[in-house]
């Protein structure tokens, strides 16, 4: 199973030079767990998610219309493209420890994969692996008799 295939489409996103207060309404405005980060261009240049908001709010002890979206953003977002599988996007984000992965299409923002996208399709990736494993089977070098 592919990216594309799991993927939102409909990402929600907060001007990087914005404050935290606009992209906190932003989460809760539309009921995500991350909004996206992007410079005026429309790029996108990180990520933040409710857990980021509530940190900050704790560490600062600031209100959240003091501190800007872009102090939040984590260095390099971890990104997958539409086509690769989710086997493989999923191995990455328990490898480093991420829940949401922005999908991109060299510098386009294309959509979102996370990790509830993928626990409610569990079942559907395991039948295509049993599928895809069972074809390998019948494909793999037979067995010849010995003379």
């Amino acid at each position: 199973m592919l990216v594309e295939e799991l993927m939102t489409t409909d990402v929600v996103t907060c001007d990087e030079s914005g404050t935290l207060r606009a992209a906190v309404g932003k989460l809760l405005e539309h009921g995500v767990g991350s909004v996206i980060l992007v410079s005026e261009e429309g790029n996108p240049t990180g990520i933040i998610t409710e857990t980021d908001a509530l940190r900050a709010a704790y560490r600062t002890d600031r209100p959240l219309s003091e501190i800007g979206a872009g102090e939040l953003s984590h260095g390099a977002v971890i990104t997958a493209s539409p086509e690769e599988t989710i086997q493989h996007v999923s191995r990455r984000m328990a490898r480093e420890g991420v829940k949401k992965v922005p999908v991109m299409d060299g510098v386009e923002l294309l959509g979102i994969i996370t990790l509830t996208d993928i626990v409610w399709h569990l079942s559907d990736i395991r039948s295509e692996a049993a599928e895809i494993a069972e074809m390998g089977s019948e494909w793999g070098p037979k067995s010849q008799p010995r003379s």
